[in-house]
């Protein structure tokens, strides 16, 4: 009986929707690069519900690759989608994502991997000299890169490049949604990665045509407000739905104080007075927020409770052997998940 073959330690992940002009030279280059590099490697191509013969080219590449993992969807779901199955189904110690128009460079995944080997858990890609249309590309890419830099903490110059180097223990577990692909390295800040980035080399496109244009940044504009909640609020509901129900419910607390002293001691009025009803309706706004709240907190703490979701998580263990003073060979430096209780 044949050994099972041995894991790749380097998983390349490419979604991959109606690009069949560039397969070839893609995988030839992939090829060469990593095959020159000379680590144990597999790519996975995810072919999005292509509507050209991009599956066609992807299933002729892999009866000649072994290396080659093709994955088809049955309708396009789009990118983050292509990313979770490949992040899903990937072998790798460490999984590197891609497009597949070939405006990313493959000789630049060594120098990633790398970075990432130097002791970061994330690296990526900055396209310094983007190869795209400044208006429609370049400006709002721009834009975005800096409110999701502001929203999240986590300053990176480019998060729309998909050039990015991951330690597989940190992507797989990840719940990936809408256009959150590109919020990774913000996602998974709150499990204390370390994240670099390194400049990248971008290529013009020279075949196929561009999925993307500027009605994407609405989509990623408001999934950077689940992102952000995410991050600050989702453990923790009531102080976000709580605060803002305080201001309102005392800003409308005070107004009625104020209306109550002119009837009672100045004898005037009030039953006319805009001013009454938008007391009113802070108060009553101030605690339909905060029951909300409370609410969301019923909603949090059973959304962890019952898939046993940690609120913490341990980068690293050192103990010390029984009977001994040295620390325990057998306990390496690992990403744990652990329950608070």
């Amino acid at each position: 009986m044949s050994a099972p073959p041995m894991a790749p330690y380097l998983s390349v992940v490419i979604p991959v929707y109606n690009e069949s002009p560039n397969l070839t030279d893609l995988h030839r280059e992939l090829t060469e690069t990593l095959t020159a590099w000379g680590r144990a490697y597999e790519i996975l191509a995810i072919d999005d519900g292509s509507t050209d013969d991009s599956f066609e080219v992807l299933r002729g590449l892999a009866a000649a690759d072994p290396a080659l993992r093709v994955v088809r969807f049955r309708r396009n779901f789009g990118q983050t989608a292509a990313f979770s199955a490949g992040f899903a189904l990937a072998r790798g110690e460490v999984i590197v994502t891609a497009d597949g128009d070939r405006q990313n460079d493959p000789r630049d995944i060594p120098m990633l991997v790398g970075e990432l080997e130097r002791g970061f858990d994330i690296v990526c890609g900055w396209r310094r000299d983007r190869k795209d249309t400044f208006l429609t590309r370049k400006v709002p890419s721009m834009i975005a890169n800096r409110l999701i830099s502001r929203a999240t903490g986590v300053e990176l110059h480019d998060y729309g490049c998909s050039l990015k180097a991951f330690r597989a223990e940190v992507v797989k577990p990840l719940r990936l949604y809408g256009e959150m692909h590109r919020f990774i390295p913000a996602i998974a800040s709150e499990m204390g990665v370390r994240v670099s980035e390194v400049v990248v080399n971008h290529r013009a496109r020279t075949r196929g045509t561009s999925k993307y244009g500027l009605s994407r940044t609405v989509r990623v504009i408001l999934d950077l407000l689940t992102v952000k909640f995410l991050l600050s609020y989702s453990t923790r509901p009531l102080q976000m739905f709580g605060l803002f129900g305080l201001i309102m419910g005392g800003l409308g607390a005070v107004i009625l104080a104020w209306l109550a002293w002119v009837r009672l001691f100045m004898h005037q009025g009030i039953g006319d007075r805009p001013l009454l009803l938008l007391g009113i309706l802070l108060i009553f706004t101030g605690v339909q927020l905060l029951t909300v709240g409370l609410l969301a907190e019923l909603q949090a703490r059973t959304y962890h409770e019952s898939q046993d979701k940690p609120t913490y998580v341990i980068r690293e263990i050192v103990e010390t052997a029984a009977g001994s003073g040295m620390v325990a060979d057998a306990v390496a430096p690992r990403i744990v998940e652990s329950r608070h209780e």
